[in-house]
């Protein structure tokens, strides 16, 4: 009996940790979208440009300036403009 309830187990952490990877990506577009709209941007049109801009920074470390250093995060969304 313990042994099915392990392999249950199992699976459902599988798929959860596959659902986390999205669960993040979508906190960091909230967070992301929150300081851009302070700067007068949508998320869409400024991934857009930093795209087609060549700017490399991913999403974690984009979610991470725009929260805790909105400072350098305003000079990144200034690049791309």
């Amino acid at each position: 009996m313990a042994v099915d309830a392990l392999q249950h187990a199992g699976a459902y952490a599988f798929a959860h940790r596959r659902d986390k990877k999205g669960d993040m990506r979508r906190l960091f577009n909230v967070k992301i979208n929150a300081g851009l709209r302070q700067l007068g941007f949508t998320y869409s049109k400024f991934i857009g440009a930093a795209k087609k801009k060549g700017i490399e920074l991913d999403r974690k470390a984009l979610a991470h300036l725009a929260e805790f250093k909105p400072e350098a995060f305003a000079r990144v969304v200034k690049s791309v403009s």
